[in-house]
């Protein structure tokens, strides 16, 4: 029998968590040089006794996570019988968790990595908000999920970034009277399409707080009153055009734009 230590990890899932787990734990042995050997998604007898005969020739621990019932039993009855070191990482931590929410696990395995799916497609859907952003691509209003229009300030980008984090996939087209709406915005099911508008007076205020930010002044027709009554005018043109529900953010938050956006959408 070799000297060499060997560390088996055993999951019905990919493995990973008994990995990091095992690699950390043995960064606190120094000099503790090992073999690891990782078997993912094992879920029946055959596959595990090979492994643990396999373990049984060498100075071997077997790691293994996983949530059936059988595999685990399976786990234990062939370390026992070949005299195999083991730790079973995922169990007493399910056991304390039923105990304190008085609930019983769904025991599926993989579980988590459907968790890290949803993470990704948040991810997605964020980087997707910031390239179709502002009008930035037009073709990107046919991959949407969303697709809000209105005039600089009425929360198109804040909407959209809120949206994402839902997973939702959101782009935005300003709707400016010296520039022509991309063609791809009448391409789109209007179901899709809303329009945001808001007062001009508080407009105004906001794009007046926006120069001043910008260190720039205040006379800007940015801020002037008359150009945005003259926006507010084109763009609810361009929405009775395009036959999209239109929402006014003139008092509203950012999560009950978002709330009332969602929930017009989901009735088509």
């Amino acid at each position: 029998m070799s000297d060499a230590y060997y560390v088996y990890i055993i999951s019905d899932s990919i493995g990973e968590t008994a990995e990091q787990v095992t690699r950390a734990t043995a960064e606190q042995f120094r000099n503790f040089k090992y073999q690891l050997k990782k078997f993912p998604y094992v879920n029946n007898d055959i596959q595990i006794k090979e492994i643990i005969e396999d373990a049984s020739k060498h100075k071997s621990l077997v790691v293994f996570t996983t949530v059936l019932g059988h595999v685990r039993q399976t786990i234990i009855n062939e370390c026992t019988e070949k005299n195999v070191m083991y730790i079973d990482i995922m169990m007493p931590l399910i056991g304390t968790f039923e105990n304190f929410l008085d609930s019983k696990p769904v025991n599926e395995p993989g579980i988590i990595h459907k968790l890290d799916e949803r993470y990704f497609r948040k991810v997605e859907a964020i980087e997707f908000a910031v390239k179709y952003d502002d009008g930035k691509d037009p073709r990107g209003v046919k991959k949407a999920d969303i697709v809000l229009v209105g005039v600089s300030r009425t929360s198109k980008t804040p909407l959209s970034m809120y949206l994402a984090h839902k997973n939702i996939k959101v782009a935005n087209i300003p709707l400016v009277p010296e520039v022509p709406v991309p063609d791809e915005l009448f391409e789109v099911p209007v179901k899709k399409i809303i329009g945001l508008t808001t007062n001009p007076v508080k407009l105004n205020e906001i794009r007046e707080e926006r120069l001043k930010a910008l260190g720039l002044s205040g006379g800007a027709s940015y801020a002037n009153f008359e150009r945005i009554l003259e926006e507010l005018e084109y763009a609810d043109g361009i929405m009775k055009r395009l036959g999209c529900p239109v929402i006014d953010v003139s008092a509203k938050a950012i999560e009950e734009t978002a709330g009332l956006i969602l929930e017009i959408i989901n009735k088509y």
